[in-house]
């Protein structure tokens, strides 16, 4: 077991810009630019947590000084302030009468502003006038995880180096060495499972493995996956795995039981979701029909019910789709020979003396029957029923239905999206299955409903012609405008 009490990312922290892991884009630039001689007198460091940027800035100061960087060692002319805790315009000020004064052994006296997007307003007004004309002894540093919510006024007027986060390869990588450089076991599964927690985080990943290396009592008891998900509260890999596999298999008896039993063993609904993704990300190449159950895990943790919105979004992705372009009424199907108008004329003839069995009457008598039906089903329905009753009880998808035309066909039901945005909308199961139950809700009406991603045609064969000639369009009734 390890014996040292100095944090292991403290004890592995850079000590020049050569030792940077994972942004030799920047690292490069600012090596060549020093040994050519080319000092901005102001850099800007941005990017996320934890993936070597206040390093950076301390390295370069003392490489722009000819200093060897030394993390126990102070230097006079190398000052660090945190714009977290001196972030008025009083400090701001006091800062602009100090930069007036000579470096005390050094050629340039430097400042390292970290976490600079947390000045106040008033405190970049006045740090402006000094980095548009700082005197010649003097280079700034800023680091911010927040670089948006730097003025464009300071950013214009610095140098920037967005820094990446850390790859899994180079984290796995760098955390091996520290590994085995501190005697800890670790299998490669386990060493891999911390980079990708991390989130590209160096220093978070080298934290992490620092916490397991005080839970194992010696050097012969290894890190194992194992421990790294009971510490972290994770769901056990082969889980996830059979989540997504009785998505595929439509199973959602097996998805209610495996979320109980991971729930029930404390892991978190967003934890889940993570790992979840994490997965579909990994196996989209393979998998690309997982991308929508991709999309839809990412509403889960803004959900007040988490849980329960991880399990619709994946009950629904289970659910069996319907056709992209048909989304037929779950009314059972009939079939019949005839046409509405020969059964139309049919009733109103007088009829001959029919020699056909009372068998072969009752089947025409039936078709003829449902026949009738239909055509007064479709003649009753109401789109603006429709339109409202989903206003009334299903706002979104009021939302995009309020957008549409349609036109009725004998039973077809043809809704115009005027865009693929909202045809997918329309067409997406969750969608779909609702379209169909509201119109079973005021009809019932058996109907068969199409999408289609244009506008609603013209009505009339002029304006048909005419739409053609300018292009396309769409009618727009007078007495409306």
């Amino acid at each position: 077991m390890r014996k040292s009490s100095l944090a292991l990312y403290r004890k592995y922290r850079s000590k020049s810009l050569g030792e940077v892991i994972g942004q030799k884009h920047i690292t490069d630039i600012l090596s060549r630019s020093i040994s050519e001689g080319h000092i901005s007198h102001a850099y800007l460091l941005s990017g996320p947590r934890g993936v070597g940027k206040t390093s950076v800035a301390r390295i370069l100061a003392h490489e722009i000084n000819g200093l060897s960087y030394d993390e126990e060692n102070t230097n006079l002319d190398i000052i660090e302030i945190d714009a977290a805790s001196n972030n008025g315009v009083e400090d701001v000020r006091d800062l602009r009468e100090k930069v007036q004064i000579a470096p005390f052994s050094a050629d340039k006296k430097i400042y390292i502003i970290d976490e600079v997007h947390m000045l106040s307003k008033a405190a970049f007004n006045a740090l402006l006038k000094t980095l548009e004309e700082p005197p010649e002894h003097i280079v700034f540093i800023l680091a911010t995880t927040n670089a948006e919510k730097l003025p464009a006024t300071i950013i214009s007027r610095v140098q920037r180096y967005s820094f990446r986060p850390i790859s899994v390869d180079d984290a796995v990588k760098h955390l091996a060495y520290i590994a085995k450089s501190e005697g800890i076991n670790i299998s490669d599964e386990a060493l891999k499972l911390i980079a990708l927690r991390s989130d590209g985080s160096f220093r978070d990943s080298i934290s992490l493995l620092d916490q397991l290396s005080g839970l194992v009592n010696t050097k012969d008891n290894e890190i194992s996956v194992k421990l790294i998900e009971d510490m972290l509260g994770l769901a056990p890999n082969e889980v996830i795995d059979q989540l997504l596999e009785a998505v595929e298999n439509r199973n959602v008896k097996k998805i209610v039981e495996l979320l109980d039993q991971s729930f029930n063993s404390g892991v978190n609904s967003s934890v889940i979701t993570a790992q979840l993704s994490g997965k579909i990300r990994d196996s989209l190449i393979e998998k690309p029909q997982l991308l929508t159950l991709l999309d839809s895990l990412i509403d889960v943790p803004k959900s007040p019910q988490p849980q329960l919105k991880l399990l619709s979004v994946l009950g629904l992705a289970a659910m069996p789709k319907l056709p992209t372009k048909s989304a037929a009424l779950l009314a059972q199907p009939f079939e019949f020979s005839a046409t509405i108008a020969e059964l139309e004329k049919q009733a109103t003839e007088e009829k001959p003396i029919d020699s056909r069995s009372d068998l072969e009457r009752s089947n025409v008598t039936k078709n003829f029957n449902r026949k009738g039906d239909l055509l007064n089903n479709v003649k009753s329905f109401d789109w603006s029923k429709l339109i409202e009753f989903t206003r009334q009880n299903h706002i979104a998808l009021y939302s995009v239905l309020s957008k549409c035309g349609h036109q009725l066909e004998n039973n077809n039901l043809t809704i115009y999206t005027h865009n693929k945005f909202y045809k997918n909308k329309l067409d997406d199961s969750k969608h779909s299955l609702l379209l169909n139950k509201c119109i079973q809700q005021i009809g019932p009406y058996e109907l068969n409903v199409h999408t289609i991603p244009t506008s609603t045609p013209p009505s009339s064969s002029q304006a048909a012609a005419v739409a053609v000639i300018m292009g396309g369009g769409e009618e727009v009734s007078l007495e409306s405008i």
